[in-house]
């Protein structure tokens, strides 16, 4: 009976076994086929956004003239990458190096220069997107902001400035120290206190820090824009700024398709060859005249062959189209037609090489008769067989100025010695001035001026002398200051920062801030080789916030050119002031060599009297005397 029972268990669960096996299998092919149609439908989602969102490279050049017989000539070069979730990490145009900076640190945005020369604001501008964004200071300045735990800040930033030290051959690595770098507040865009920022003033910028920078580009030197760029013809400029712009929205918790973008800029100020004596139109000198050809040296073969645009833009401020027109007017010139909409092959003023494809004006000031123009020269339309060189000659004098900061920032040292003295910075209304200052004095408030300023630790700044002149009188302190953020040096450890939002009044015509400091003393380990010299302070940057530099166009087309981008995005407009050189007490540094020569010399000659000594064997020299006297 036992057996049966059993005998009869078994076969049941057997049998629910079989159905149970053919119920899993009869389900297998229809999982297997739900599995395949979520992974097609994924990836072909993908697939759509991926070909949305696509690698790009861009190029353009915009050639203005100055006022001063130069030209501004700036590359901008831009490369974009999609996400990496959604484009993964292998890369057609992008560079690979930078990429791995930014996933291996953490980089969610950063900055770095090069430069040589100083930009000269009086002469050039100040008022404009380019000046507020390539004019930097001498050397080499970096700034950093990173995504990671607010103690991991400052290892991220070491790692970083090594990396860079040696992918483009400078000596960025010398900003690691602490004593060498700070952690603005408010002055650049910190998020939470992650922030970094560094400069090295004396960083001499030569074609070793030019050629890794060309490298980052697809096509190098080679073609496109780039090929313009002749070492010679570029750092015989009186000014030339090489600057790297990186963001990045991979590490942000709102999934965003903006992914990373590269911004490589090169503004030059170049002086046209002007052979033999300079041109005169009645008793006046002549603009000089200049071409691609003449200013680097090169013509353009064509685009590089995987830019998505490549451009040559030639702007005439509204300044200068201003005067354009009053030059027509004395000329007796037929006043047919706008100037924009001229013969530029045949011009009374000026005549250019090459027709515009397309001539834009600038949309802020279509209400008033004078604006600023672009005109725009599509590069892929010439090859090898007909490059392009574009170029501008006049035919009649022209004398204009550029549009100038509300205030022009300068700063320069007080007292004599050794011991002490005072550092002062001066902000001066400039009688040029052509800047709209009256609309923060219809709002009725006051002129908002954001000054940052590092010091380094041997120049003890004593923070509590800080003075106020307003049209040269005394002004108290606290009303003239709006906010202000202190972060006093430390000795060998961190320098002096000072962030400050002054409140000036908009009809103001002078204005200065004095500091006292004492000078410290350094180890002799601690001395550069040329002490002599002095010690740097570096520049200061000064930011008015009221004020944003930007120019807005009429062509909806033209927001898609990253180069016009930059010329339309609001943006405070900036200046940095001069670099200081304070002198130190240095020690006689040839005062261990003489040291050490007499103190050899004495142990030489002791050592060598008692060796002498020592060694000399007297009874054998008698022998020697005698048998010499008895020979004789």
């Amino acid at each position: 009976m036992f057996k049966c029972c059993l005998h009869s268990q078994l076969q049941f669960r057997s049998e629910t076994s079989l159905e149970s096996d053919h119920l899993m299998g009869s389900r297998e092919p229809i999982v297997l086929i739900f599995l395949i149609l979520i992974s097609t439908y994924e990836s072909s989602a993908k697939g759509g956004i991926a070909e949305e969102l696509n690698e790009e490279f861009t190029e353009g050049l915009l050639l203005r003239p100055l006022p001063d017989r130069k030209v501004l000539a700036h590359f901008h070069f831009q490369s974009s990458v999609p996400p990496t979730r959604i484009y993964g990490r292998h890369h057609h145009l992008f560079p690979k190096s930078i990429y791995q900076l930014v996933n291996k640190f953490r980089v969610r945005e950063m900055e770095l220069s090069f430069t040589q020369g100083r930009w000269n604001y009086e002469r050039w501008g100040g008022y404009d997107p380019i000046s507020s964004s390539s004019a930097k200071p001498p050397g080499v300045e970096l700034w950093a902001d990173f995504d990671v735990p607010l103690d991991q800040v400052d290892d991220s930033w070491r790692n970083l400035t090594h990396a860079l030290s040696g992918l483009f051959c400078a000596s960025i690595n010398f900003l690691e120290h602490s004593t060498s770098y700070s952690a603005p507040q408010w002055s650049f865009h910190s998020f939470a206190g992650k922030l970094r920022y560094g400069t090295l003033p004396r960083e001499a910028v030569c074609t070793e820090n030019l050629t890794p920078w060309l490298k980052l580009l697809p096509c190098r030197d080679k073609a496109g824009l780039s090929a313009l760029m002749d070492r010679p013809s570029i750092y015989k400029g009186y000014y030339h700024s090489q600057r790297l712009h990186l963001t990045s929205d991979d590490f942000g918790t709102a999934k965003s398709n903006a992914g990373t973008m590269l911004e490589q800029t090169l503004t030059v100020v170049l002086q046209p060859n002007t052979l033999g004596a300079r041109a005169m139109v009645s008793g006046k000198t002549l603009q000089p005249s200049w071409s691609l050809n003449s200013l680097f040296g090169r013509k353009v073969h064509g685009k590089c062959s995987v830019s998505k645009s490549s451009n040559v833009y030639v702007q005439f401020e509204q300044n200068l189209v201003s005067e354009l027109k009053e030059v027509r007017k004395k000329s007796e010139a037929p006043e047919s037609g706008i100037l924009i909409h001229d013969d530029f092959g045949n011009n009374t003023i000026f005549e250019m090489s090459a027709s515009p494809d397309r001539v834009v004006k600038e949309v802020e000031n279509l209400q008033k008769e004078d604006s600023s123009i672009l005109l725009e020269f599509l590069v892929e339309d010439y090859n090898d067989s007909k490059p392009f060189d574009l170029g501008l000659r006049w035919k009649l004098p022209v004398v204009w100025s550029c549009q100038q900061a509300p205030l022009h920032a300068s700063r320069f040292l007080m007292g004599s010695g050794n011991e002490r003295g005072a550092i002062a910075i001066s902000l001066k209304s400039l009688s040029s001035n052509n800047t709209p200052t009256v609309g923060c004095c219809e709002k009725g408030s006051q002129l908002r001026i954001n000054i940052f300023q590092v010091v380094p630790w041997y120049v003890k700044v004593y923070y509590h002398t800080l003075k106020v002149f307003i049209d040269g009188e005394l002004q108290s302190t606290m009303e003239n200051i709006e906010k202000i953020h202190i972060s006093p040096s430390e000795d060998k450890v961190s320098p002096g920062v000072m962030e400050m939002i002054l409140r000036l009044p908009c009809g103001v015509i002078t204005a200065a801030l004095t500091l006292e400091f004492d000078k410290g003393f350094l180890h002799i380990d601690e001395y550069p080789p040329d002490a002599n010299q002095g010690f740097d302070i570096p520049s200061a940057v000064v930011s008015f916030t009221d004020f944003q530099a930007s120019a807005s166009f009429e062509d909806n087309l033209l927001n898609k050119l990253p180069i016009l981008n930059e010329l339309q995005e609001r943006k405070h407009v900036i200046s940095y002031t001069e670099v200081l050189l304070v002198p130190l007490t240095t020690p006689d540094f040839s005062m261990p060599y003489n040291v050490i020569t007499i103190t050899c010399t004495v142990f030489a000659l002791y050592f060598g009297s008692l060796l002498n000594v020592l060694r000399r064997r007297v009874g054998e020299e008698e022998r020697r005397l005698k048998s010499k006297g008895d020979f004789k």
